[in-house]
């Protein structure tokens, strides 16, 4: 019985009076005489009415069903009488001590019951509300009258939008706790551990390879990569060296992997022996460590993204858990479609980073040469997993009379338009150097070369073009942060150039600043990704690099300068460039 109410205010008070002279209580006479007296007037009254009635004598025996009770059991209603509510029904929790507790004191109750009758219906359970008084006469209690009526629709309808609002609840949950980043690897081992908490014993998520990653089996079967794995601490110690991410897994053309996959449908192996899990699982040869591990029930969902398939997720249970049903298909059907919208996302931006992290390297691994007496080294390192390569950019030229013109820059934006952009930056570069004497003119020059070009995405830049010969470098900026000259004892300082306006904005102003370059120093200029954190002023930032000491060799101190100051997951691209005066 799920919930009961009392009513009534005292024993007696609304109860249904018999017409009869009572006999003495349980006397089966009074029955009798009731059955021939009585039955078949109130069959007359109560068998054409919607609610289902019964009276019953105090051993809960039936006395009297109408027709619509015994349509509702599914027994007709003479083979009721004489027999217990739980002889007829005993697939129904009728709660039998609320009826007995009427009729020890009298107060009315009503109640929820529920479970299955003998009546064909196609519902999964069945819900009553019942009403009962006691029946007394003379003082002698002679047993209670039921009024029942059907809720099974209302009760199903509700727990229908229970189970809608929980499948909502969990999506919303799973869009906070799944595609927190845009790797791959991550957002499946989000997912599997998201599934773990909430639907599994053990997930498995295994991608399909991308095109010409390695052969295909010649067998028939499917190779996917295991790329994430989640358990709960029973099934860790198990799962864990039967299957480690980053393997290839080949599944055989009957696996439950493929068939899935050919469906486009979850699939539900449940209650699988030694040979079922052999025939459907992977090549893997850990049957008996999975059966011995009391894995019983197997969910296996596609994860597909924009028409077409991403990969799978299989989820297992064991021990004392539950079989999956079609239930758990639908909500992880539900989770591994958002789940693979993400996972297809992660795939295309990985494809575009790479693609222009291998463009931008190519466009900076062949600068200019600079004069031999001075030392050049280069340094770039694209920003961290789940960031756009951004414009980072450098250049040497060496320029008339010994000078050789460094520059290094840093075009807004970020993903293939820019190292396009940065491109364009780098030529047009060494056209201007080739025919402007100054830092100051070259950065005027390109200034107004790319805002008559209509340039849509500006960029900071600073030159310095350094003339041994004299003991002079003078540098001019465009917005960009002041390069640091280290000595040779190591301490490092900051140039005070003065920052004009970004490349590409039009009619700007540039000063240059001359200093002296002597033998023995190496000078540093820097894109932002070096130093800038968030949260973080960057006067501060600017200290932190200045702290270092600094080796005089540009290859020694750019690896000094990335291990003591990058960020360890930069979230912008780093481009360095060392110069040291001979």
């Amino acid at each position: 019985m799920d919930r009961q109410r009392a009513g009534g205010e005292s024993a007696g008070k609304g109860e249904s009076e018999a017409t009869s002279v009572a006999p003495p209580e349980g006397d089966p006479a009074f029955w009798s005489i009731w059955s021939a007296r009585v039955q078949v007037l109130l069959g007359q009254v109560l068998d054409g009415t919607p609610a289902a009635i019964a009276v019953l004598d105090t051993e809960l025996r039936y006395r009297y069903v109408n027709d619509t009770l015994a349509r509702m059991n599914g027994v007709p209603a003479a083979d009721h009488i004489g027999r217990t509510v739980a002889e007829v029904v005993p697939g129904v929790e009728a709660g039998e001590d609320v009826l007995r507790a009427v009729i020890a004191d009298g107060i009315p109750r009503e109640t929820i019951s529920s479970g299955h009758t003998q009546a064909d219906s196609p519902l999964e359970r069945r819900y009553w509300h019942g009403a009962y008084h006691r029946l007394r006469q003379d003082g002698r209690t002679l047993g209670l009258v039921g009024i029942v009526l059907e809720i099974s629709a209302a009760r199903q309808e509700q727990r229908e939008l229970e189970r809608a609002r929980e499948r909502l609840a969990l999506l919303d949950e799973a869009a906070t706790r799944v595609g927190t980043t845009l790797d791959m690897d991550t957002t499946c081992q989000e997912l599997a551990e998201f599934l773990v908490a909430k639907l599994a014993d053990a997930a498995t998520v295994k991608v399909l390879p991308e095109p010409g990653a390695g052969r295909a089996p010649r067998d028939g079967s499917l190779r996917l990569r295991r790329v994430a794995l989640a358990a709960v601490p029973e099934l860790e110690t198990v799962m864990r060296p039967l299957g480690r991410p980053g393997e290839y897994v080949d599944h055989q053309p009957s696996s439950s992997v493929v068939r899935c996959l050919a469906a486009g449908r979850p699939v539900i192996d449940n209650l699988m022996d030694e040979q079922d899990m052999g025939r459907a699982g992977a090549h893997t040869g850990n049957v008996g460590a999975y059966l011995a591990a009391g894995i019983h029930s197997a969910l296996i969902v596609p994860l597909t993204a924009r028409g077409h398939h991403v990969g799978t997720v299989t989820m297992v249970r064991a021990g004392d858990s539950p079989l999956f049903d079609e239930t758990d298909a639908v909500i992880a059907q539900d989770l591994a479609g958002r789940a693979a919208i993400s996972l297809d996302n992660a795939r295309r931006y990985t494809t575009e980073h790479n693609s222009v992290v291998q463009l931008q390297r190519a466009l900076l691994a062949e600068p200019g040469s600079p004069h031999p007496d001075i030392d050049v080294a280069y340094r770039y390192r694209p920003a961290g997993r789940g960031v756009l390569v951004g414009g980072d950019w450098f250049e040497t030229v060496a320029l008339d009379d010994g000078r050789t013109l460094l520059a290094l820059g840093d075009v807004m934006g970020h993903g293939l338009e820019a190292a396009v952009a940065m491109s364009r930056y780098q030529a047009m570069l060494r056209v201007v150097a080739a025919r402007e004497p100054g830092a100051d003119r070259i950065l005027l020059e390109l200034d107004h070369l790319l805002h008559t070009t209509a340039a849509d995405r500006p960029a900071t830049c600073v030159i310095a073009i350094a003339d041994p010969r004299r003991g002079i470098c003078t540098y001019a900026s465009a917005g960009h942060l002041p390069p640091v000259v280290f000595r040779p004892d190591g301490r490092a300082t900051l140039l005070p150039v003065p920052p004009g306006p970004p490349l590409g904005t039009g009619h700007s102003q540039y000063v240059s600043l001359t200093a002296p370059c002597e033998p023995g120093h190496t000078l540093l200029l820097y894109t932002d990704g070096l130093i800038e954190r968030r949260h973080e002023d960057i006067d501060a930032s600017l200290r932190r690099l200045t702290r270092v000491r600094g080796c005089p060799a540009p290859e020694d101190l750019l690896d000094q300068v990335l291990d003591l100051v990058a960020p360890d997951d930069p979230e912008d691209d780093i481009a360095l460039v060392a110069a040291r005066y001979n």
